[in-house]
């Protein structure tokens, strides 16, 4: 349960890409002994979230703040790099069936055991749970009623790319702070400093759709080939014959839920800039820049109708493989349907 599965942790503001207006009011709050007892920390995916809110804990449980900063010196700072701090503790989800995650009751009364207890090193603990929004009903209730009565002197960080999943009682008990993308070029320097060439860094950060996390994943996965898949799949749209559904459909059922989410990603974001370049073919905003043509050159076998029932069928599945469902037939069933769109 606990983050000390990682062996280091950002511990200063700095450390957070973007999100000024973010960091300045929790700083704020911090100085001023008005932090609230639970935070929802909601945004995209990969944006820093639970980065910020990592150093947020760092900054609760320091010994001596500065301006709602931690010093980075004292004892409790030190855990915090170390990922070791006895009063802080993070939940993620746990992995059941084909890859499907879920937050069940007893991990939520764990933490609400956790949290009765009285700090070892600070004052207080502070507790952050990731992806709170794959917690199943119990557990949702479970942390709802923790909320409403909190057990001792703690802290609550809840992280989510899904606001909307929550149910709307935890919503209100928490003060809530919302996240947007990062820039483009933000993130094209963090590459570049990684040792990206500089076209490929602007290239993966168009592709990021704003999420360093996602950026800094394709740098490791190779996955402008993945996106060469899928503009490819639907270039070979029309002469997809069921023979080749069902080979495509076993190849992919061994990549995993993550690498199929990444592939449906990039479809979406392919059939995305070509709607783009029906309204204005010169267009600025497409993520592909260097995949304009290509792309420009499907336009007259997709008509906009087309695209749109296209983009319907990958969100269909974008949300079926949130589930314990059998890959293989869910592929084949994808494609069959997005080959009967292209032939109408």
């Amino acid at each position: 349960m606990a983050g000390a599965q990682e062996r280091h942790f950002h511990i200063r503001w700095e450390d957070i890409l973007g999100h000024g207006r973010q960091k300045e009011e929790l700083r704020r709050l911090l100085s001023q002994g008005r932090l609230p007892h639970a935070l929802l920390l909601s945004g995209p995916e990969g944006v820093g979230k639970k980065l910020l809110g990592r150093v947020l804990a760092a900054a609760v449980l320091c010994e001596h703040p500065s301006d709602g900063a931690p010093c980075g010196i004292c004892p409790a700072c030190r855990a915090m790099a170390d990922a070791a701090h006895p009063d802080y503790c993070e939940l993620e989800p746990e992995l059941r069936g084909k890859g499907t995650k879920i937050i069940r009751i007893e991990a939520i009364r764990e933490l609400t055991e956790l949290a009765a207890r009285y700090p070892v090193m600070s004052d207080r603990r502070v507790l952050l749970i990731d992806e709170v929004d794959l917690m199943n009903e119990p557990a949702a209730n479970s942390l709802l009623k923790t909320l409403e009565e909190p057990p001792g002197e703690v802290t609550f960080i809840l992280v989510t790319a899904a606001r909307s999943a929550l149910l709307d009682t935890i919503i209100s008990r928490c003060m809530p702070l919302a996240f947007g993308v990062l820039a483009r070029d933000e993130i094209a320097a963090v590459l570049a400093r990684q040792g990206v060439a500089d076209g490929q860094a602007a290239e993966i950060a168009a592709l990021s759709d704003g999420s360093l996390g996602r950026a800094l994943q394709l740098v490791e996965s190779g996955g402008l080939e993945r996106r060469d898949s899928a503009i490819k799949f639907l270039e070979g749209l029309q002469r997809l014959s069921m023979t080749t559904i069902w080979r495509e459909a076993e190849a992919m059922e061994k990549w995993g839920r993550e690498e199929l989410a990444e592939w449906l990603l990039y479809l979406n974001m392919s059939l995305r800039d070509m709607l783009v370049l029906y309204e204005d073919g010169g267009s600025p905003l497409i993520y592909q820049e260097n995949c304009r043509a290509r792309l420009a050159s499907l336009l007259p076998y997709f008509p906009e109708r087309k695209i749109f029932a296209l983009l319907a069928c990958v969100k269909e599945m974008q949300e079926r493989l949130r589930t314990n469902v059998n890959l293989r037939l869910q592929l084949e069933g994808l494609f069959i349907r997005m080959k009967d769109v292209s032939d109408r």
